[in-house]
């Protein structure tokens, strides 16, 4: 069983339904602009209809689905100017620790983000774009969570969810994929050195890239 269908089934036991619209969303599974009906919403995750509505309410209060009067819900589709400025705001913070993710890093730990940047590589190939996000989210929070500040880590993470994260529109081509993958790879390299000023470049870099 793959990762993501594994995830998908532990909340399923869980019966936790906004987990499993978040990351249906975030997976591109439900994609920015869809209309949400709620009765096919019960369907999908075998919720009651109370259930549903919770969870979609919850998602409303984190921008990830938009509620329109008379209408229903419909996944949040943020606007240029709306991805421009969170990725400023990613900048500012993700830049701000680099020092302490460089200082607190050791072989064991970079060893650990090169096999989570090779998880990621591989996936390129043989997985699902659903696998490959997931690999993705998997190396950043292990690469920021060294900075030791568990609220950034956290409002680094709410924040990436602002704006689409679903796959489709973070990776259009294969070059942008691959684009991706070897910046990983030059994080880790910086980390390795030592180098605070070459982490930040590639951290900016990797957030601007279109």
């Amino acid at each position: 069983m793959s990762e993501a269908k594994a995830k998908t089934k532990a909340a399923h036991k869980s019966g936790d339904v906004t987990d499993l619209i978040l990351h249906d969303i975030l997976a591109g599974v439900l994609a920015p602009g869809v209309w949400l009906k709620q009765i096919d919403l019960e369907q999908r995750y075998q919720s009651t209809r109370p259930e549903v509505r919770r969870a979609l309410d919850r998602l409303v209060q984190r921008r990830l689905v938009q509620h329109v009067p008379n209408r229903g819900y419909h996944v949040f589709e943020p606007d240029g100017r709306q991805a421009t400025e969170v990725s400023d705001i990613r900048v500012i913070l993700e830049t701000a620790v680099a020092d302490k993710i460089v200082a607190n890093a050791s072989e064991l730990t970079v060893k650990k983000l090169r096999t989570l940047a090779h998880r990621f590589d591989d996936l390129i190939m043989n997985g699902t774009m659903i696998e490959l996000y997931e690999a993705n989210l998997a190396f950043h929070h292990a690469l920021l969570a060294l900075c030791g500040n568990r609220e950034l880590v956290n409002l680094v993470t709410e924040i990436r969810q602002r704006t689409s994260s679903a796959p489709v529109s973070q990776w259009q081509t294969r070059a942008r994929i691959e684009q991706s993958s070897r910046e990983h790879h030059q994080m880790i390299d910086a980390l390795a050195a030592g180098d605070v000023e070459e982490l930040k470049r590639v951290t900016i870099v990797h957030i601007r890239q279109p």
